[in-house]
């Protein structure tokens, strides 16, 4: 059994080192490890190949396993070659009516093509490149108000509508967990998206027993606001501090006991209605740009309601960042949402809708067809991981990243992997050892699971592809991360 109170670091370590390693074969040693005390009550899924995608190793490899979040190298992969790096959309403004003496005589449509990149956060592991962080969430919709005033109009006469129709009318996926749908890694998808479908909850100060504590909302756009239910104990006080939202309406509450003293933080908060979010956050930029909205802010996802309008030539359009920037996000810090709106793209563009049905069929047939992977080897429910029921065999995602590594788009889909040491789910991982900056790698975790599978360069310089899957065991996630990066040590010796 590995000891979880000795630093993961020294662990690998001492196996990169070891003499005894060092003598046995590959497939001994991986097996040897596997079956030490304390791993070996656990179901362990795990292939390791050459770049060629030849097998080296196998243990329950062609078997289904549940990859959590290893889910997104599926999206990332194959958007990244169906679509490309470059690959970008519109989102655009239209009008039901003229724009006569400065007003427009009908309802603002805004109109998103599935761009999930208004959003507040760095596309590259250099955060001082140019151009590499994106600091205003609504910067987009400021463009937008900003050429809608170039072109005369001060007033709109109708309604303010966010027309999230470019994908289907299901929003959150039927196989996440009720209480997961409060949350940011479980917002809804739609056609329009803001700041991750999320609002940022933060509690200010909790330092008076038996008050409540101070608690803001951003952005500060008038679309929902929290009830504070909470209170402040003492600073011995069990926290049960919680937040939830009607499903109904965007009505949050928080309640339960924050201990006294206790640190500032942030939650954030799934909306209800992505689509009517997205039209107030552009209200408010066309307030700044003082074009006034005489009308209600309203959402749709019904593709029929404004097809008319949007017939016609926009008002005003941004262009989203390019692909390449949407799979960063995706696989360096795992983000849910950014996946599923990958997904849908799939399925509006390479399937016959923007639904998560036609986008996991279009994955389904770059793995069959494209990368050559066995159609029993792989069952999938959504493109984040987030439903339990996904099912990927470890030998399966050896065949995909070893056909990334072989293909001309690799460096773009490589570029969002998180490397060990640097941004990213692998910042805190191999550091201080030899395979620091050696291995580049999605991890995955839920609840009994936890998955890595990637690439690692040993000191010779050859490069192996390898998927370590743990399913149903009981060590808890920091035990389990140590063992599997133990596996991925014992790859790192030639």
């Amino acid at each position: 059994m590995i000891p979880s109170a000795r630093p993961a670091s020294l662990l690998l370590l001492a196996c990169l080192v070891t003499g005894e390693a060092a003598g046995q074969s590959l497939s001994g040693r991986l097996a040897a490890r596997l079956d030490a005390p304390g791993l070996d009550r656990h179901l362990w899924g795990v292939a390791v190949a050459d770049l060629d995608g030849t097998p080296l190793f196998g243990r329950n490899a062609e078997r289904l396993f549940i990859p959590a979040s290893n889910t997104k190298l599926v999206v990332s992969a194959a958007a990244t070659v169906l679509l490309g790096p470059d690959f970008t959309v519109r989102t655009s403004l239209y009008g039901t009516g003229p724009v006569e003496n400065g007003e427009l005589r009908g309802d603002l449509v805004l109109y998103g093509r599935g761009d999930p990149t208004f959003s507040e956060r760095c596309y590259a592991t250099d955060d001082q490149v140019p151009g590499a962080c994106d600091e205003d969430a609504a910067s987009k919709f400021r463009d937008l108000a900003r050429q809608l005033r170039e072109r005369g109009v001060r007033r709109i006469a109708g309604d303010l509508v966010g027309d999230g129709s470019y994908f289907d009318a299901e929003l959150v996926h039927p196989g996440w967990e009720t209480y997961d749908l409060n949350w940011w890694y479980a917002a809804p998808v739609s056609g329009l998206g803001y700041n991750d479908n999320a609002i940022d909850i933060t509690i200010e100060r909790a330092d008076s027993v038996g008050r409540q504590p101070v608690i803001s909302v951003r952005p500060a756009i008038g679309y929902a606001a929290v009830e504070n239910r909470a209170v402040i104990g003492t600073d011995t006080a069990r926290r049960t501090f919680d937040i939830l939202r009607d499903p109904a309406v965007d009505h949050y509450v928080a309640s339960g006991v924050l201990p006294s003293g206790a640190a500032r933080q942030t939650e954030h908060a799934a909306v209800g209605d992505p689509n009517r979010y997205a039209a107030h956050a552009l209200r408010e930029a066309l307030r700044d740009e003082g074009i006034v909205v005489l009308g209600e802010v309203q959402s749709t996802v019904d593709p029929f309601d404004f097809a008319l309008a949007r017939g016609t030539p926009a008002l005003a359009e941004v262009t989203s960042r390019p692909l390449r920037d949407w799979v960063f996000p995706v696989l360096n810090t795992s983000q849910n949402w950014f996946a599923e709106m990958l997904v849908k793209q799939l399925g509006k563009l390479r399937g016959t809708g923007g639904s998560w049905r036609e986008g996991l069929a279009v994955e389904r047939r770059f793995l069959i067809d494209s990368v050559g992977v066995d159609s029993t080897q792989v069952a999938l429910s959504d493109a984040s991981g987030l439903a339990a029921n996904n099912l990927v065999s470890p030998r399966a995602f050896t065949q995909l990243l070893a056909y990334m590594r072989r293909h001309p788009t690799y460096e773009a889909f490589a570029a969002g992997l998180p490397q060990s040491g640097n941004t990213g789910s692998l910042r805190r991982r191999f550091v201080g050892t030899p395979l620091e900056g050696r291995v580049r790698a999605k991890t995955g975790s839920i609840s009994r699971v936890n998955t890595l599978s990637g690439y690692v360069e040993r000191a010779d310089g050859t490069v192996l592809v390898f998927s370590i899957q743990a399913n149903h065991h009981t060590l808890g996630s920091t035990r389990m991360i140590q063992a599997i990066d133990s596996v991925v040590a014992e790859l790192a010796t030639p």
